[in-house]
């Protein structure tokens, strides 16, 4: 298996290199919106340690990146008055992982509204700051 990479996407966002649109973080988790959603408050759960894959991290820390995903999708489900949630986690290239550090696509889903394809369209800064605000707050309630 290759290495954890320091220099991803997500190692980056952690550090505050890059910005991102934060609706959760706690010691271990950190939860941002996708800046390019397949559907209105597609969320990322990352862990805050430097895994690359659901191989890699330890079981107490899964255990919370999923206790925060959870969290979330209540959250998601409330703030859009989804029908339902779509949860995808991919592990390596041959998975579909993209970034190689371990999340969770949290996305909430309407019935009958097919989600967006991947990567294909960037969302509005000011779009996805309203909606990360919105989760905030019910997360912060929770």
């Amino acid at each position: 298996m290759p290495s954890y990479d320091p220099n991803n996407l997500f190692a980056k966002i952690l550090r505050g290199e890059l910005p991102a649109h934060k609706i959760y973080e706690d010691d271990k988790t950190f939860a941002f919106l996708d800046i390019m959603p397949r559907a209105p408050g597609h969320t990322l759960v990352v862990p805050k340690a430097p895994v690359r894959t659901l191989i890699d991290i330890e079981p107490e820390d899964l255990a919370h990146l999923f206790k925060t995903t959870q969290a979330v999708a209540r959250a998601a489900m409330t703030v859009f008055s989804a029908d339902g949630l779509t949860v995808h986690q991919f592990n390596e290239t041959a998975g579909g992982q993209v970034v190689f550090h371990l999340h969770v696509h949290v996305i909430p889903r309407k019935t009958g509204v097919a989600l967006k394809p991947p990567a294909s369209v960037k969302e509005d800064p000011s779009v996805l700051s309203d909606q990360a605000l919105k989760l905030a707050a019910v997360l912060k309630r929770a």
